[in-house]
């Protein structure tokens, strides 16, 4: 199989931009099958339909699926999402609806979120000899839908509908596992025989996300460095010694945005509009920001913060140094929510420095459009970070990064020299509190003692290509291989 052939390929995640988002995962699942599509490949998108995703649809499909003895209710409801203004091109969607799984008000944490997901990957299977789509990939994302390799690999590939299919198993995140008691491996319709080291068994329990990284025939995380941590303790969350194992089949590929999404030339909920070559009216959307989040208006650093709030992301180290980056003529402007610490630390920050400090608890996307915008710099001190968008965003809005070297914040973002100019952002190593205020301080020097160095480095920042276009050809690549690895394995099967 050549790489120029089109591909069939459906790509399976629990949340999907913009119909649903708690995270990064959903604006990869949005963004990266449109590339795809653009590319020319039969691209399909499946995800579940959750009681708040309101599109307009057409139901196709509904049929019994069986889980743990009994038959459930699946719904198939078709959208398409347009590709060009004329609608001569459409991405299809399609949402798997069942009442007692689905028609709740949140997407995650029920009582019986292993039985829902068990559900959903049988019933994304079930579903494609009925719309006609016999994928040459799935492409499955993280835990929710790490049933599907075994799944397909251990009862589907019995019919002959099914054997041609490869699947890559894409994580997103190694700490989000889906570890649950050995019992529930009847909700998958599995023996015990399945409760085994080398298969799904994982400490004691069975593990979704283990089922994903044993049975595919591809695996890839969301940067390159991250793929070499997951294989330490450090960073494997117990999972190191079977990514070294398959260390062969694993891959790294970094993220990209969707550059016409994320455009401070077009972008309408900008109070200005700006490029590469304007970078000088950025400052325009700063005084904004300032007004909206009540802080007085001026030409001070300010430093930008979206995140979730949670240990993952370094807020310990910034909690340690905010006194004394608070003694100097900044501001800080805070975008999240987390864990209840967090939130009531920067609460009470806001409270303390009110002239300093703005914080929005919750997600609003459009303040984090403005306030990326309208950031000088931007804070992402991540103990670890699989990939990262927030600093991909604030690189095409001249927010400059400030970051951990970890994950695929190394891999995105380089030191700035100013001797050389070399560098897009300002990195630190270790995860230490006072590297991580050292490299604060070089920012706002250069901010403040080279104003044509720093509009040389927001310029620099903002041509820099991280759109799908590369990362997109990369997958196509992991795909092939993947229906490579597919072949092989079937051929040597007795």
């Amino acid at each position: 199989m050549t790489e120029n052939k089109k591909l069939k390929i459906l790509y399976v995640a629990s949340e999907v931009s913009p119909f649903a988002k708690t995270g990064g995962l959903a604006d990869v699942a949005g963004s990266l099958p449109r590339s795809f599509a653009q590319m020319g490949h039969d691209i399909r998108v499946v995800m579940p339909r959750y009681k708040f995703i309101s599109c307009r649809f057409e139901t196709i499909h509904d049929f019994p699926v069986m889980i743990s003895g009994r038959k459930e209710a699946a719904i198939i409801r078709e959208h398409h999402i347009e590709l060009d203004s004329e609608g001569r091109r459409t991405l299809p969607v399609y949402f798997v609806d069942n009442y007692q799984y689905f028609d709740r008000n949140n997407l995650y944490c029920y009582f019986d979120e292993v039985e829902r997901f068990a559900f959903f990957c049988r019933a994304v299977l079930e579903m494609l000899p009925r719309i006609g789509f016999q994928p040459d990939i799935i492409h499955c994302n993280d835990w929710q839908t790490g049933p599907i390799p075994v799944l397909l690999k251990e009862q589907y590939s019995k019919n002959a509908f099914y054997r041609n299919t490869a699947t890559l198993f894409t994580v997103h995140n190694l700490y989000y596992q889906g570890n649950y008691p050995k019992d529930c491996l009847r909700l998958l319709g599995l023996s015990d025989k399945y409760y085994h080291p080398e298969r799904l068994e994982f400490f004691g329990d069975i593990s979704f996300l283990k089922a994903g990284l044993v049975y595919s025939d591809v695996i890839n995380t969301v940067s390159r460095t991250y793929a070499t941590e997951i294989q330490t303790p450090e960073y494997g969350e117990r999972m190191e010694g079977l990514l070294r194992k398959r260390s062969e089949d694993l891959y790294g590929i970094v993220n990209g945005i969707d550059y016409d999404e994320f455009d401070p030339a077009r972008d309408s909920l900008l109070a200005q509009n700006y490029d590469s070559n304007s970078v000088e009216l950025k400052r325009n959307n700063k005084y904004a920001l300032q007004r909206a989040m009540k802080l007085p208006v001026g030409d001070r650093p300010l430093l930008g913060l979206v995140s979730r709030l949670v240990d993952q992301k370094g807020l310990d180290l910034l909690a340690d140094i905010y006194d004394r980056l608070m003694a100097d003529d900044i501001q800080v402007v805070v975008l999240g929510s987390g864990d209840n610490y967090y939130e009531s630390f920067f609460k009470n920050m806001a409270l303390r420095h009110p002239d300093k400090t703005a914080v929005h608890i919750g997600f609003n996307a459009p303040l984090a459009q403005q306030l990326y915008a309208g950031a000088d710099m931007f804070l992402m001190p991540s103990r670890f970070e699989p990939c990262g968008l927030g600093q991909l965003i604030s690189l095409r809005y001249g927010a400059i990064p400030i970051v951990r070297a970890t994950g695929g914040l190394a891999d995105t973002i380089t030191n700035y020299d100013p001797g050389t100019h070399n560098g897009n952002g300002f990195v630190f190593r270790n995860y230490r509190s006072e590297e991580l205020l050292t490299a604060v301080q070089a920012a706002i020097d250069v901010y403040r003692g080279s104003p044509e160095l720093w509009i040389g480095l927001v310029r620099k920042a903002m041509t820099e290509d991280f759109s799908w276009s590369a990362s997109a050809l990369e997958y196509i690549r992991l795909y092939h291989i993947a229906l490579i690895k597919r072949l092989h394995n079937r051929s040597n099967t007795v």
